[in-house]
């Protein structure tokens, strides 16, 4: 098998997100954002915007008061 690298990738569960912004001001490296839109209960939810630069470091996660946010790695095989 080739040299892979992770790559992370972080999933808001839209609905159940009351957009506090805990998980955004948590994110050291600006991966999330509040989005422009609504949810169904009228809330800004986080929005991932910035895969590069995750690192899975799951800060955001750990804020999260709603438990709305997954983490999930995928491993990445790198160009020869």
């Amino acid at each position: 098998m080739g040299k892979v690298r992770p790559r992370f990738a972080v999933y808001v569960d839209v609905e159940r997100c009351k957009g506090c912004g805990l998980c955004v001001s948590a994110c050291p490296h600006g991966s999330l954002v509040l989005s422009e839109g609504y949810n169904a209960k009228g809330y800004h939810p986080a929005e991932f915007v910035n895969p590069e630069a995750c690192k899975g470091c799951a800060f955001c996660a750990y804020m999260c008061p709603d438990v709305v946010l997954t983490i999930v790695r995928e491993e990445v095989p790198l160009r020869a």
